[in-house]
């Protein structure tokens, strides 16, 4: 069983750069794809970037391809979110997920721990 726990959200402007860490515990990390998913109120939870086990496949929503990077150190235990040219519409909580598949998924069902979620403001 793994622990996850979000850092890095903040009030920004828009354009600027946040970048978002996740950090695990408990379990073998390396055995999970990590995802990273949003929620925007009176909105429904959404895939914003996944890695695989090895971190050697990405995926990421069209909304933030191109601007987001996702990437994880497995010997930290650590995943990121590197986010770039921020927008208000991003604006959101955002969720660090792990999922036992060896590649990340859209579906967050298929996501079974997740972190408390980090807030991230971006003002226009």
């Amino acid at each position: 069983q793994v622990q996850l726990v979000e850092s890095g959200g903040g009030l920004v402007q828009a354009g600027v750069s946040l970048r978002l860490s996740c950090a695990a515990s408990g379990g073998t990390f390396s055995s999970y794809a990590m995802g990273w998913f949003r929620q925007a109120p009176g909105k429904d939870r959404e895939f914003v970037a996944g890695i695989s086990r090895s971190g050697g496949s990405t995926s990421y929503a069209d909304s933030v391809k191109g601007r987001f990077s996702i990437s994880r150190d497995n010997a930290k235990k650590m995943v990121y979110l590197q986010m770039n040219t921020l927008k208000p519409e991003d604006t959101a909580v955002y969720y660090c997920a792990a999922s036992s598949l060896a590649l990340a998924t859209t579906n967050s069902i298929q996501y079974g721990y997740w972190g408390q979620g980090t807030q991230v403001t971006v003002s226009s």
